[in-house]
């Protein structure tokens, strides 16, 4: 099975992805905020990181920037699912994010973007 990371503060929301992802065919590992996150990306080798942006601990912004400093995880795809990025918000594009999706998402919108970023990486499982 694909695995993801999926890096959400908000319990209810982290819950409700993961349980799409889970029903769209992935192995999902949560994560409260983006430094539990970033040791499940070391710790599972996940195919995409889904994660939201302004949370405690460490951001998903800070998130992305350590897995591209990483030689063992540059390339991973990252996905940041937000409701507060406003146009012209740099932080995704500065931060080397793969694909953004605006909360609220409807399921298919999430499951969608998570194919197409794991297409456009070369993933097949």
């Amino acid at each position: 099975m694909t695995i993801l990371v999926l890096a959400e503060d908000d319990g209810d929301i982290r819950m409700i992805a993961a349980r799409i992802l889970s029903r769209a065919g992935y192995t999902v590992i949560e994560a409260a905020d983006g430094a539990e996150a970033l040791q499940a990306v070391r710790e599972h080798g996940p195919a995409a990181v889904v994660s939201d942006i302004d949370m405690p601990v460490m951001s998903g912004v800070e998130l992305c920037r350590a897995i591209r400093s990483d030689p063992a995880t540059m390339d991973l795809p990252v996905i940041f699912v937000s409701g507060s990025l406003t146009p012209g918000d740099e932080r995704p594009a500065a931060a080397q994010a793969t694909a953004i999706l605006s909360k609220p998402f409807a399921p298919k919108e999430l499951v969608a973007t998570v194919e197409r970023v794991l297409h456009s990486a070369g993933y097949d499982g």
